[in-house]
């Protein structure tokens, strides 16, 4: 079977999936590196497609990026090793299907836009996807399927980070459930702060979203996506759905959009 390779390019990690008709059949998260060349992403994604135990060409290759130094490479990388494959870039242009209801629809990241159409082709509207990557983003979907607005948010590993680096007596430490939310040492602090504050964040910003806009009386989806997911999913009361590949799905919709 030929297959689309869909490439999610964010600030820290850039997943890459094979996906046949909203199935991800393969699929690999790997280090955004700026300092990366088109060469080296090109011998890297060789390299994986080559152990993939999917078989068949390529069909066609979409990509969206947060990191345009690494999107001027891969767009080189793609001209390169993959130039008789047919690829989609979402940038201003691209169509998507998706109303973005903004005061400047440019600004708003494009994998924010996919997930946006992920969550529409899913669930329909209203909806709240909140992913949990760098920044943990909030994006609003319309009864109508219009991308409406969104909240962003500091990232768990990113707060986690500054902490450690800020705090004289203070360290990063692994995610996991403390013993009980008032800790007895600062390890599990940190913990009990991270996870449960996390989680109040979402479902605090979730209901204000739903009280505003007026989709709390309504039968309202909250999609949680993104790498960081899991740690704080069971913590957060509002989410509905989790779909760690929404991104993707959302690629491989704006493909089929621009034969």
């Amino acid at each position: 079977m030929s297959v689309l390779l869909c490439a999610d390019i964010g600030n820290s990690h850039t997943t890459l999936g094979l996906l046949d008709d909203g199935d991800v059949v393969d699929h690999w998260r790997v280090a955004t590196d700026e300092r990366r060349t088109a060469d080296e992403w090109g011998v890297l994604l060789r390299s994986l497609l080559h152990d993939s135990p999917v078989p068949g060409p390529l069909r066609g290759v979409a990509v969206c990026a947060t990191v345009p130094a690494v999107l001027h490479e891969w767009r080189e990388m793609l001209r390169t090793f993959h130039g008789d494959v047919h690829r989609v870039v979402v940038e201003p242009g691209v169509r998507t299907g998706l109303p973005v209801l903004m005061d400047n629809p440019r600004e708003v990241g494009t994998d924010r836009i996919m997930n946006a159409l992920g969550a529409v082709r899913l669930f329909g509207g209203p909806a709240i996807v909140v992913d949990f990557g760098t920044a943990t983003t909030f994006d609003v979907v319309s009864p109508r399927g219009e991308y409406v607005g969104g909240a962003i948010a500091p990232g768990i590993d990113i707060s986690l980070e500054a902490l450690g680096r800020r705090g004289a007596q203070l360290r990063k430490v692994e995610l996991l459930r403390p013993r009980s939310v008032v800790a007895k040492n600062t390890v599990e602090a940190l913990q009990s702060g991270m996870l449960y504050g996390y989680s109040s964040l979402v479902d605090g910003i979730v209901r204000r979203m739903a009280a505003e806009t007026g989709y709390a009386d309504r039968e309202l989806t909250v999609v949680a996506t993104g790498g960081l997911a899991p740690l704080v999913l069971e913590e957060c009361s509002v989410v509905t759905e989790h779909r760690p590949w929404l991104t993707l799905l959302g690629l491989e919709l704006v493909f089929a959009r621009n034969p």
